[in-house]
């Protein structure tokens, strides 16, 4: 029987919401789960689902979004991915691929009732690889698609981190992060405590103090997910995600796309550039002054550029 960590916080029974917050049922190869959702606002025509990063972040991280999206009169759903702190995190190692996932989220999708003609799918690094593989499978379903700070390629991922942004680092620094690498002793402390000022501060957010939400939401992560599908952290990517590929394959999304890329991003800007001309109907946002979280340090940029997209693809244009 597979173990099941429950968390009994926010927990109500599915057909209910509480301030918003409503637990789904999904069906899994190994059994029934629930995971966590909360309603912000009501807009028929617009319904954005969020897909946080990770995998097994949480969607702690971009509570920042109900600063933002409200007053546009965006609704959107803040969402807990299975084996995220919110949702059920069974210890089954086979539930966590991205085909799963993407079976997940049209669960999800479903039981909010949202469609073609409302459905706004917006994902953040690993939710930008789950947003491209639902909408691979299911764009029939969804009105658009925003993909942020995710290359379409893991290789090109971890190319850029080898060949661009490690060169950036001292070079003793990057000697010991190899070593500790190569020899499995990522656990070290020693691994993040190098990683965090060099990497992390550099490329990830870069603000003088981390937000609380921020601070929650790696606090709370699945480190077993996440290093089952990414790898030790976010200075490449080496995990069952390692041979993702779907440049080619980017054509095929018909639907509005809007892709965001940032300056100073784990992900090559230019790639994220490239992304939005391969699309029919493909925008790019540049964050002059982003990282990987460039929601939170090219704030007005960022909103600023999602909103416009989000209400330029309501009016039809």
């Amino acid at each position: 029987m597979t173990d099941i960590k429950v968390t009994y916080f926010a927990r109500v029974d599915s057909g209910v919401q509480v301030a918003g917050i409503k637990m789904i049922p999904v069906e899994t190869p190994v059994g029934k789960f629930r995971v966590w959702t909360k309603r912000f606002g009501n807009n028929p025509r617009i319904k954005v689902l969020l897909l946080h990063g990770g995998p097994s972040m949480t969607h702690e991280y971009m509570e920042c979004f109900e600063s933002f999206f409200p007053s546009e009169g965006i609704e959107f759903y803040e969402y807990d991915q299975l084996g995220s702190y919110y949702s059920d995190q069974p210890t089954d190692s086979s539930l966590w691929t991205t085909e799963r996932f993407v079976e997940e989220v049209e669960q999800v999708r479903k039981a909010l009732g949202l469609n073609k003609d409302n459905f706004y799918l917006l994902g953040n690094s690993w939710g930008g690889i789950l947003g491209m593989e639902y909408a691979f499978k299911y764009q029939d379903n969804m009105k658009a698609l925003i993909i942020c700070n995710m290359m379409a390629s893991a290789g090109a991922y971890d190319r850029y981190a080898d060949e661009v942004l490690a060169k950036q680092m001292d070079p003793k620094v990057l000697d010991t992060l190899r070593r500790l690498e190569s020899s499995g002793n990522t656990q070290d402390p020693a691994y993040m405590r190098l990683l965090i000022p060099n990497y992390y501060n550099q490329h990830i957010i870069r603000l003088p103090e981390w937000p609380d939400p921020v601070n929650r939401s790696f606090k709370h992560a699945n480190t077993t997910v996440y290093t089952i599908m990414q790898g030790p952290s976010e200075f490449g990517i080496s995990g069952r995600l390692g041979n993702w590929e779907r440049e080619k394959d980017l054509p095929k999304i018909k639907i509005p796309v809007l892709t965001v890329g940032a300056k100073y991003d784990t992900m090559d800007p230019e790639h994220m550039k490239w992304m939005s001309t391969q699309f029919k109907k493909g925008e790019y946002l540049y964050c002059p002054n982003g990282s990987h979280l460039s929601m939170w340090d090219d704030q007005e940029v960022f909103m600023n550029g999602v909103v416009s997209f989000i209400k330029k693809v309501d009016a039809g244009k």
